[in-house]
């Protein structure tokens, strides 16, 4: 699916929907400590979605994150089914333009590191066959 976007056309993996939810997000930074950051989410589609950060330390570009939704509005029914279920795993995918007035970045574009047609609990991993001794 093209979605056109002044002269130029993105390809889009699912439908983007608007829907604002609180969330929080999680990381390791650099030194292995633990930071979190209260979110809102803008846009949100199977593949990912975009959250608007009010403040908090700046996530860099490709950091793996966990993406939760607050509690109360995991049964929303325009979330995705992965977000309503827990935890997500996903990678900072884009990085919005910081704000003049905190220095920090607007928001991040994630990319959630779960195929969009395939539920997480059917991924199947191949395990190598032992050899066999004659």
């Amino acid at each position: 699916m093209a979605e056109q976007r002044g002269s130029k056309t993105s390809q889009r993996l699912s439908e983007r929907r608007t829907i604002s939810v609180p969330a929080r997000l999680t990381w390791k930074d650099a030194s292995g400590a633990v930071r979190f950051a209260s979110v809102m989410t803008r846009d949100v589609s199977d593949a990912g979605v975009f959250v608007e950060c009010e403040a908090g330390a700046a996530i860099p570009l490709y950091r793996l994150v966990h993406l939760q939704v607050e509690r109360t509005t995991r049964g929303a029914e325009l979330l995705p089914s992965r977000l309503r279920e827990g935890r997500v795993l996903s990678a900072v995918w884009r990085v919005a333009p910081c704000r003049r007035s905190t220095g920090t970045p607007a928001g991040y574009a994630l990319r959630f590191l779960v195929e969009p047609c395939m539920p997480a609990t059917l991924v199947h991993v191949e395990r190598p066959m032992a050899s066999m001794a004659v």
